[in-house]
C-alpha cells in the first residue's frame, strides 16, 4: 500500500472488536510516530499505551473529570453521562495517550511541539492503516484535565494531544469524499 493509498483509505472508526492487536503492530505505529518532523529535533512526544486494567483506571479519572465539570450529578441523565464517560476507554482494546512535553530549549515555542506531536499521531494512524488496524483520534476535556495529566506523570502545562483508540474494525468503513483541494487552495506567484 502506498502512502497516498493509506491516506485515502484511512477512516476514523470508533467501533472495534475486543481482540487486542499484537504488540509488534503497536510498536510499529510508535516507531513511525518518532519520524515526524519536529523543530530543533526535540522529539517532544511521549506515548502511554493502555490495555486491560489501566483503561479502567483512566475511565474512572475521566468520570471524575466530568463530575467536576457538571453543575448537577444526581439526576438520571447525569448518572448516565458519568457512566458513559467512565466506559469510554473500554471502547477499544488499546488506547494510546500521546502527549507533548514542555520545551526545554527557550528558543522553542510550545505550539511547535504540539504540532510535531500531531504529525506523529498522523504517522501512527497511517501505519495502523497499513497494518490492518483502525483508529480514532480523540481529545476533548479529559485531555486538558490536570488529574488525567498527573495519571500519566505530566505537568499541568504539558499537553495530551490525543487519545488514539486502536483495534480491528467492527463496522464497515464509511465512504468519505472530501471537498476538492482546489476549493481550499490559492496559488500565489505560481507561474506555469
Amino acid at each position: 500500500m502506498s502512502v497516498f493509498d493509506a491516506i485515502r483509505a484511512r477512516r476514523s472508526i470508533g467501533k472495534v472488536k475486543p481482540d487486542r492487536p499484537p504488540r509488534a503492530k503497536i510498536e510499529r505505529m510508535l516507531e513511525a510516530a518518532t519520524y515526524a518532523p519536529n523543530h530543533h529535533t526535540t522529539e517532544p512526544w511521549r506515548f502511554f499505551v493502555l490495555t486491560g486494567q489501566s483503561r479502567e483506571e483512566l475511565g474512572e479519572l475521566m468520570e471524575q473529570s466530568l463530575r467536576h465539570r457538571m453543575a448537577e450529578t444526581s439526576s438520571e441523565k447525569a448518572q448516565a453521562a458519568l457512566a458513559k464517560e467512565r466506559h469510554k476507554p473500554l471502547r477499544a482494546p488499546v488506547v494510546i495517550a500521546v502527549a507533548s512535553v514542555r520545551p526545554e530549549n527557550p528558543k522553542i515555542v510550545d505550539i511547535e511541539n504540539v504540532e510535531a506531536v500531531a504529525a506523529a499521531i498522523q504517522n501512527m494512524l497511517l501505519v495502523a492503516e497499513e497494518e490492518g488496524l483502525v483508529c480514532i483520534w480523540r481529545s476533548g476535556d479529559p485531555a486538558r484535565d490536570p488529574r488525567i495529566k498527573a495519571f500519566f506523570g505530566l505537568d499541568p502545562d504539558e499537553h495530551i494531544v490525543g487519545f488514539v483508540y486502536v483495534g480491528y474494525a467492527a463496522i464497515p468503513r464509511p465512504e468519505r469524499i472530501p471537498a476538492p483541494f482546489q476549493a481550499k487552495t490559492r496559488w500565489l506567484g505560481w507561474e506555469e
